[in-house]
């Protein structure tokens, strides 16, 4: 018989396995000072990153309000639960069962509480490093500039038989994390070749971060 935990007990003892995780490693931001400026001119961002790099932001989020989506599958409640834990709010949805209502969601979450976007940007089942639409959508809604970020732990376990090839960094290693430079995305209806666009857009940047 499948024993059934429940997804918010779960995620307290994850939150503190998380936590004393990532104390053990150094980590070190890049290009930071393009995202201060903003902060310091009263906007807010939407940071996206891919799903497989995804464990170091969390543990590093600059001082700020954070809000964010989490799948409507059990991971994804325990996913939530634990990012909940750490101060980043979230609102639940996929890109297959009630995404528009999970963009909405994190949408409002930002305009009303004044908290930052983060997206995974090919999640939550992938096709690996190919972003989805999503992202674009949160930050044209929320009129706020996007950012790519990368994550590059120098040591790292990799879960080969995961679809996104989830890389978790070692204890006691040092992780760099990449933000790239804000940018507006388009004003015009996001569809067709216009949605397209963007979203290529977006991935170039991901990939030349490296």
């Amino acid at each position: 018989m499948k024993l059934k935990v429940n997804p918010v007990l779960l995620s307290y003892p994850m939150s503190w396995v998380y936590r004393l995780w990532c104390l053990t490693i150094r980590f070190t931001l890049e290009n930071v000072a393009p995202l201060e400026r903003e902060w310091a001119q009263g906007n807010l961002l939407t940071v996206g990153c891919w799903h497989n790099e995804l464990f170091a932001f969390p543990a590093n989020q600059m001082g700020k309000k954070w809000a964010g989506i989490a799948s409507l599958s059990e991971d994804g409640a325990i996913a939530a639960g634990l990012v909940n834990r750490v101060g980043i709010a979230t609102a639940r949805g996929s890109s297959s069962r009630g995404g528009v209502r999970a963009l909405m969601g994190a949408c409002r979450l930002m305009k009303k509480e004044h908290r930052n976007g983060f997206v995974t940007v090919d999640g939550p089942r992938g096709p690996r490093h190919k972003v989805k639409e999503g992202v674009i959508f949160l930050a044209q809604k929320s009129r706020t500039k996007l950012v790519p970020v990368r994550i590059f732990p120098s040591r790292s376990y990799v879960f080969e038989k995961a679809w996104d090839k989830f890389i978790l960094p070692h204890p006691f290693s040092s992780c760099r994390i990449v933000f790239g430079e804000p940018y507006e995305v388009t004003t015009e209806k996001l569809r067709g070749e216009v949605l397209a666009a963007e979203i290529q857009k977006f991935e170039d940047k991901m990939n030349a971060l490296g």
